[in-house]
């Protein structure tokens, strides 16, 4: 039976498990109704977290 020597520190187990993740990204809303994905600005309306970034009425 395999039995380990030393532990294994939180950055190797990380390091580890970094592609157990899901693959597909989460969705959030934006306050003009749009699904966004989180961190980014909105493509429909150009804001990102209540501050208006892009200019989308130029485009």
């Amino acid at each position: 039976m395999a039995v380990q020597q030393n532990k294994k520190s939180k950055s190797k187990k990380g390091m580890r498990r970094s592609h157990d993740r899901v693959a597909i990204p989460t969705l959030v809303l934006c306050k003009c109704g749009e699904s966004t994905v989180p961190h980014s600005v909105c493509p429909s309306c150009g804001t990102y977290r209540g501050r208006q970034m892009v200019d989308v009425s130029a485009e």
